[in-house]
């Protein structure tokens, strides 16, 4: 079964600065561009950092107050230091979040969760800036046709973990919901294939009316329901 990842839904033509470019550069870049971020790269195109509109609008927030106060805590002089800054890499935040070429879809929205960040630049393994994908990037795999997702179900998933059930079992999906329907042989035979129906791209949700003639949950330290047999 194909895993979609971050390079399948990324935008490959991405805008970047270089740490000396200056307060106005990226002001200008952002709003010609329409861009709420950019990946800040060094001379060999790795990312060194993020500069965004956030990070920019402290020069705003803190006009006439950027000196730093006694019981600031260490956010609060971060963000007084940016108020006066003047090129991106007094700006920028860094370490950036990155994520690897070949990062799961689901790999990379946890990220973003964990990280508060509403994107991520894609790096090869040498750190190099390839790509960026935001969150609304990571929902395009439910922009795909029905047919292509039933199509990879019955290619991926019933035809190599049903084995010779296959025959009796079926699956429809609409509007990116799955309904498996038929009987197999074992419980643990409807498990695999419902887990990994809702890992297909695309899939929304997974319907089972799914019987099994014999019962092995309990081979697996499972409890489940009576069988049918």
């Amino acid at each position: 079964m194909k895993t979609w990842g971050v390079d399948d839904v990324m935008t490959k033509a991405v805008l970047s600065v270089d740490a000396a470019a200056t307060y106005r550069d990226v002001v200008d870049l952002l709003v010609d561009n329409r861009l709420s971020a950019v990946p800040v790269i060094d001379a060999f195109g790795r990312v060194v950092g993020v500069v965004s509109e956030a990070d920019l609008l402290r020069k705003i927030e803190y006009a006439g107050d950027e000196e730093p106060r006694l019981f600031d805590g260490r956010r609060r002089r971060d963000d007084r230091h940016k108020a006066l800054a003047r090129t991106v890499s007094e700006l920028m935040t860094a370490p950036a979040v990155t994520a690897l070429s070949g990062t799961s879809i689901a790999a990379a929205a946890r990220l973003m969760d964990r990280e508060k960040v509403k994107r991520l630049p894609v790096v090869d393994d040498l750190g190099r800036l390839i790509g960026i994908v935001s969150r609304g990037d990571l929902l395009k795999t439910h922009l795909r046709p029905d047919d292509e997702i039933l199509a990879d179900i019955e290619a991926a998933v019933l035809r190599p973990y049903v084995d010779d059930e296959n025959a009796s079992v079926t699956a429809a999906v609409v509007d990116g919901v799955v309904t498996l329907s038929g009987k197999v042989d074992r419980w643990s035979s409807t498990e695999i294939v419902e887990r990994l129906s809702r890992q297909v791209a695309g899939v929304v949700e997974v319907r089972s009316d799914l019987t099994f003639s014999h019962d092995d949950s309990q081979l697996r330290g499972v409890r489940f329901g009576t069988g049918v047999n």
